[in-house]
Formats: structure tokens, sequence, C-alpha cells
């Protein structure tokens, strides 16, 4: 513990050298329903403006039974909370849902929070596959099966770090960045009932506490939203996904400090890093800093200080609460899920930052030879950065206890997003099905798939079932009828396009399923196209270059 505790106090030093003035927003239980009821999508049954073809039904027509009692605990504790403080409740649950589903309460779980081994890393013992990311089985429901006695596999407690690996058929898997914008929206909102649900029937509670916020500068690097950032970077650079000035310190960091012993853990002079911050806020956004006298441990310093220095958590002031909640959960397994859905709930530019950042921490791990940096030691030195504590004046034992356990804590939440990063990025199957069923009834209640359907009959009246029709507009060829079979994969529609083109696109190429139930999804190579095709009769098959911040795929 000897390195997270030299990393707190490098922090409270330097928070004691540096001031900053913070905002402190106490929501009262009425307005934290009212905020996640509106993250969820469900705005209008706050307002009370919820009708029959409302922008809600849609979602709500498509949600589970499990996840249906989770809106309605929300809903109905919503109304409670005005009912105390005499302010007008909102559209009654029994208008909303045709059948309340009983709902069962929140209870509080004893935390038990074990040590992983010292030399815990990526090649733990145990390995399991992670099937569940192609079951259309929400987590939800696979926890009430297992309570039930219905399925057990892998489900238990264990202080080992667990090994956990993609599904062998990588053609079936989604990641966030090959969907539309639109469709990532609608992700958002049902991962954010589902989490609530799957939390619940486990029994944990997410506690209610204050927002933090650092008051944000007008200019500089440290210190700005994400969000700022990345609009002043995309007029030198398209497409930028991750601000760059934690792009720069991570390349300085791969290219000389990778083989560096205590990369990460030995830092730099604070007097040293006070004036690099500095002259960088100055600086950089001119193209003027010179990077040339920026060594591996003042790269390193600089961006966990970047990472502190945002004005709003990385990992969000709303959910922070709920990654210290699932350490009460004794399966690793169930840990790792409510990671995957608490991911999927990140901003755009929170998403990316936290992908370059896990990336980054692996290649450290993958060195750990030469650098000493295990991936328990890694995780030791970034908690602090990603899930800051606030430690009072009181030093009785209880509260040494409690540190010690938010200390370990949060080296473990660090420890399971590096060792499971390439999972976080996925859709597992059942929320896509879901978002193609809330699609699927938002055209049909706007009346579009009918005329969906006659556009594609009309479009390819000749075609024989099992036949589609690949739109390319930037090949000369740009229509081209392909007969699928069971083995036809996105690979060779991109092949046979690029043998009979010979255009050069080969390496920007990718086919897109567009429209029907999806708004735009970017098919991994290997996807077998029947697949999609029963799914999604209705959808266009549109050959085009991959977006710049779209996953290249392995």
């Amino acid at each position: 513990m000897e390195t997270y505790w030299r990393e707190v106090q490098n922090i409270k030093d330097e928070e004691e050298e540096r001031e900053e003035e913070e905002e402190e927003t106490c929501l009262d239980e009425a307005e934290l329903e009212e905020a996640w009821l509106s993250e969820a999508g469900l705005s209008s049954l706050v307002t009370g403006s919820a009708t029959e073809d409302g922008p809600a039904d849609a979602l709500l027509s498509t949600l589970t039974r499990q996840q249906v009692a989770t809106v309605t605990e929300r809903l109905e504790n919503y109304k409670q909370t005005l009912r105390k403080t005499n302010r007008p409740a909102p559209t009654h649950v029994q208008d909303i849902f045709t059948t309340v589903t009983q709902t069962r309460r929140f209870h509080r779980t004893t935390k038990t929070i074990h040590k992983p081994r010292a030399n815990s890393h990526l090649d733990t013992k145990q390995t399991v596959e992670a099937d569940w990311l192609v079951s259309e089985l929400p987590y939800s429901e696979g926890v009430s099966n297992h309570k039930r006695g219905v399925a057990s596999k892998h489900l238990h407690g264990n202080t080992d770090l667990l090994v956990i690996q993609l599904p062998s058929s990588r053609g079936v898997l989604v990641r966030v960045e090959d969907l539309s914008p639109a469709d990532v929206t609608q992700l958002g909102f049902i991962a954010l009932i589902e989490l609530s649900t799957f939390l619940s029937l486990l029994g944990v509670r997410t506690p209610k506490t204050k927002t933090h916020r650092h008051r944000a500068p007008d200019s500089g690097v440290f210190g700005v939203p994400l969000s700022s950032l990345l609009e002043r970077d995309r007029k030198l650079y398209s497409g930028e996904t991750v601000p760059a000035v934690f792009r720069k310190l991570l390349c300085i960091l791969e290219q000389t400090g990778l083989d560096t012993e205590g990369i990460l853990r030995v830092p730099g002079s604070a007097a040293r890093l006070k004036f690099l911050r500095r002259e960088l806020n100055k600086k950089f956004s001119a193209g003027q800093f010179d990077w040339s006298t920026v060594r591996p441990q003042e790269a390193s310093g600089l961006m966990k200080m970047f990472l502190r220095d945002l004005p709003s958590p990385l990992l969000t002031s709303m959910h922070l609460p709920a990654y210290t909640a699932l350490l009460g959960i004794p399966s690793q397994v169930h840990q790792v899920q409510a990671l995957h859905l608490l991911t999927l709930l990140l901003p755009e530019a929170n998403r990316h930052l936290l992908k370059e950042l896990l990336s980054f921490l692996g290649e450290v791990v993958s060195h750990q030879d030469r650098n000493r940096m295990s991936l328990w030691n890694v995780s030791m030195v970034i908690a602090p950065n990603l899930f800051p504590s606030r430690h009072g004046n009181k030093r009785c034992v209880a509260r040494q206890q409690q540190e010690m356990e938010e200390a370990v804590g949060a080296a473990h939440l660090v420890q399971l997003l590096v060792a499971h990063r390439d999972l976080l990025w996925t859709v597992p199957c059942f929320l896509l099905a879901q978002v193609r069923r809330v699609n699927q009834v938002t055209c049909h209640k706007k009346g579009l798939k009918k005329r969906q359907d006659m556009n594609y009959k009309n479009q390819v009246p000749s075609l024989w079932e099992g036949v589609i029709r690949v739109h390319a507009p930037l090949h000369s060829k740009v229509s081209m009828a392909i007969q699928l079979d069971g083995h036809t994969r996105a690979k060779d529609v991109i092949a046979r396009f690029q043998y009979e083109n010979r255009t050069g696109y080969e390496d920007v190429n990718c086919l897109f399923e567009v429209g029907g139930n999806i708004g735009e999804r970017c098919l991994h190579p290997d996807t077998v196209l029947m697949d999609v095709h029963l799914v999604n009769p209705s959808c266009s098959w549109l050959l085009k270059p991959r977006p710049q911040a779209s996953h290249h795929w392995a």
C-alpha cells in the first residue's frame, strides 16, 4: 500500500500549493431521481408529458419485466419525495405501464474487499470466456436465474484476478464506435436502466452524494473540459477523439518510458511539474511548447495531473458512487459486467480518453519485467487519480481502516478496468437487440417501416431471397448484387469489390448496415451477412471508408 499512500500524499501536497475554487452541489432525493430518469431518456415521465406516441414510449415498450420494475420504483420514489415537499406529482405510474410490476427495495450489502495477491497480473491461472456478451439474456435476468439455481458458471467470489477472454467468434461482436450517434444514445438509455436493475437484484445500493466541480479556466489545457479541448484541437486535427496534449504525453511515455523502472510510480520534481504545467497552459495551443525538455517521469506526472484537474471526473460525478458500490458484489464476473455497463454510460469524450489511458496502462504492464510495474502496482498509482478520496482530519482506528478499504477497493477497480479493457468497448448482444427493438417500434409509430419496405422492394425488385445489393459510391462499379449463404462474410464482399474495381481503397473500406432497425453499424470483417440480413431485412448495404474515430479491427 506504500505506493498508493505516496501518490495520495503527492496529490495532497499539490492541492495545498495550488488554490482552486470548487462548487459543491447537493441534490435532494427528488432531483437525484429526476436526474436518473432524464439520463435514462425518460424525462417526459417527470414533466408529465408522456403520451402514447411520446419520445419515451418506444423505449418503455421494449423493457424487460425487471427493467420495468426499476423504472417504476424510480418514478414512485420521485413522486413520494415530491409529495413530502408539497410539489405536484407527474403522471401516475399506472398510466404509464399497463401493469405495475411488483418491485423490490434496495438494501445495503456488507462490503468485504480482499486485496489481490501482490503478484496478480494478466497471467492469472483461471480463464473464463465472456459468453454473456453474445447472449440474448440481460445481465439482470442472469442474476435472477443464478438466484434460482439455473446458472452458476463462474459466478462465485474469487480474490484472484480472472482472465476473461472475448468470444472466439469476433464477427458477432459490436463496438460502441461502430454504431451511429443516435443508436449510441439509445444504448445509453437502456444501459442505465439495466445497470440500476442489475445492481438492485444484486442487493447493491448506490449512495447519494454531493457532486464537486472545479471552476474551469477559460484557456490553457489543464482543468479545461474535454469538450472544449476537443473543439479546439479539431480545428487543427480533424476527427481527433482525445485531447492533443494528453495524446502527446502518452506518446512520450510509450517512446521513452515503457522500459524505465518505476515509470508512473517515481514522481518528478514538484517544482518542475508546476513549471511545466504553467508553460503548457501558456504555449501548447500556440504550438510553442518545447517537448524535448520533458523527461518520462515528468510526462507521467503531467498525465496524472491532467486527469486530476478535469473539472468533472473522467468517470463522471454522477456514476463515481456506482463504481464504489459494485465493490460489494462478491462475484468478479458480476463486477466486470457492472463495469461494462458503466463504461457504456460514459460520454463519448470520456470514453475515448479512458480507452487511450487503459490501452497505455496495458502496455506498461506488458513491460513489467523491465519497468517493475506489475498490474497491481500500476493500479495502486492510478487509483487516486481516477477515484479521489477526501480524507478528514480525524485519524481514529476506524477511519484508518475505512481509508485502507477505500484504497484497496479503488486499486481493485483500476485493475479490473485495465485487465478487461478489450471487453469494455463491446456492446452485449442483448443491448443491441433492445436498441433494434426501440428503433423498430419508433419506425412503426412514425409509419416509416411500411415505406422502408416498399422502397427496399422497389430498389431491388428482381432480387431473390438471400440476395442483397451493396452500394459503393467511391468505386467505379457503384453497385453489386451479392448472393448470400451461411458463410458469406463482410470481408468477402469487400474483397470482391476491391478485386473488380482495384481503386486503392483496400485499407479504408468497411461494409455498413444502414437503416431498417438500426441507424448505422460498421460491420466486423468476420460478420456473417446472412445473420444480419435475417435480423434486419430492410437495411441498405453500403461500402465506404471507415470513419477516422472508428475502431480498426485487429
